[in-house]
């Protein structure tokens, strides 16, 4: 059973910065997608940016320039650097995984971590 579990949420001021991190454990199949999402109250989960096994990235539009999405590899750990936060980027952020073995797709994700940025 693959399990994720996250840290680093918490408040903090706009401008600011905070560092999400994201521990894995389980049997992972090496070549995988790792991801953060986030989730505002009355709003649908929505990707912030995802990073591949080899390396390639993938940000939401809101996130470009402020955020910055790194994994390390032999861990399986993802990390997302969130810099210049501003009010709106408040929300429970999940960690996610994704990875196909044998043509079957298996999704994991994390309990979340509420990030809360005040005025």
């Amino acid at each position: 059973q693959v399990q994720l579990v996250e840290s680093g949420g918490g408040l903090v001021q706009a401008g600011g910065s905070l560092r999400l991190s994201c521990a894995t454990s389980g049997s992972i199949f090496s070549r995988n997608v790792m991801g953060w999402y986030r989730q505002a109250p009355g709003k649908q989960r929505e990707l912030v940016a995802r990073i591949i096994s080899g390396g390639s990235t993938d940000y939401a539009d809101f996130a470009k320039g402020r955020f910055t999405i790194s994994r390390d590899n032999p861990k399986n750990t993802v990390a997302l650097q969130m810099n210049s936060l501003k009010p709106e980027d408040t929300a429970v952020y999940y960690c996610n995984m994704v990875f196909t073995v044998l043509a079957r797709e298996y999704e994991y994700w994390g309990q979340g971590t509420q990030v809360t940025v005040s005025p």
